[in-house]
């Protein structure tokens, strides 16, 4: 199974870095896959783990992938790490095995500790809509734009229908992010 979720990692200095990821949840294992080059990925094999933060402001989402890194954290019970302080559940994960691969290394990891902070309460329409628009974004640079907009404008009719402000303001930046590189394909 696929979960949609935020991965926070550290630096040996101590600095927290936030991504959004499709993690692989396999009985009690945790499989993540992050791409070459990233800073998930050099965080994780300096210091050998991460934690994964279910959240539902996909805010967060968007704003990883706009830049906007610098959510609540509070710090990590069992590992050097943080997890975002509006989670409503965290794990907290070690490096058991890697897999290495020039694109993608599969990073095995098993749950040292695991907490829940506040009931998941389910998501709607928009807040999936967004989650799906933050997936295309993240795949700008591989995917055709022909159908990212198709996606995007399927995606729309559930946000339009349910959004609250929190998801009408992510889809705008993920928006801005399509517009902007629709901008650089044309002066390419």
């Amino acid at each position: 199974m696929i979960q949609e979720v935020i991965v926070s990692t550290q630096n040996a200095q101590g600095k927290s870095h936030l991504a959004p990821m499709g993690i692989h949840v396999q009985a009690d294992e945790i499989i993540i896959l992050p791409f070459r080059p990233s800073n998930s990925l050099n965080n994780i094999l300096e210091l050998e783990s991460a934690v994964i933060n279910y959240c539902d402001d996909v805010r967060i989402f968007a704003g990883c992938l706009n830049g906007k890194h610098d959510w609540p954290l509070t710090k990590t019970d069992k590992i050097e790490g943080h997890y975002l302080s509006t989670a409503l559940a965290h794990k907290e994960l070690e490096l058991i095995k890697i897999e290495d691969d020039p694109t993608r290394p599969k990073l095995f990891f098993k749950i040292v500790h695991s907490q829940n902070h506040a009931p998941f309460q389910g998501f709607n329409r928009a807040q999936y809509s967004v989650l799906e628009a933050a997936i295309l974004v993240s795949r700008l640079h591989i995917l055709p734009m022909e159908k990212i907009e198709s996606e995007i404008e399927y995606l729309k009719i559930g946000l339009d229908k349910t959004a609250g402000d929190n998801e009408r303001e992510a889809w705008g930046w993920l928006i801005a992010l399509v517009d902007q590189h629709k901008q650089k394909q044309l002066q390419t």
